[in-house]
């Protein structure tokens, strides 16, 4: 599958964005997908995932409340709603997918990523 997130930009300390993440060419039927981002010098850090079966959501601790992980009815869009954004929440935002019957547990499909700035 391949994926294609957009929405970042620059945006002052508590303020919002939505990035998407679209399938290009079918559903996200059958995969588990997830946001993560990079910061400048920083690893790479999951910051939220959604099941494929169940829906089941999940945030890391440094976003738990602020953002929101969604999808479309069509199944094609994911979502992250990102409120309350702070300087920490700088990085390039990554979509990512894997198959639900995956033993690896690895995300193998990763779109290009966009860059969140936040800064006054």
């Amino acid at each position: 599958v391949q994926l294609q997130a957009y929405g970042g930009g620059l945006v002052q300390p508590g303020g919002s964005l939505r990035l998407s993440c679209a399938a290009s060419g079918r559903s996200f039927v059958g995969y588990d997908l997830a946001w993560f981002r990079q910061a400048p010098g920083k690893e790479r850090e999951r910051v939220s995932a959604i099941t494929y079966r169940g829906r089941i959501t999940s945030y890391a601790d440094s976003v738990k409340g602020r953002f929101t992980i969604s999808m479309n009815n069509g199944k094609n869009t994911m979502f992250l709603q990102m409120n309350g954004l702070n300087p920490e929440d700088t990085a390039v935002y990554y979509c990512a997918a894997k198959h639900f019957a995956s033993t690896s547990g690895e995300y193998n499909f990763w779109g290009q990523g966009t860059q969140v700035t936040v800064s006054s």
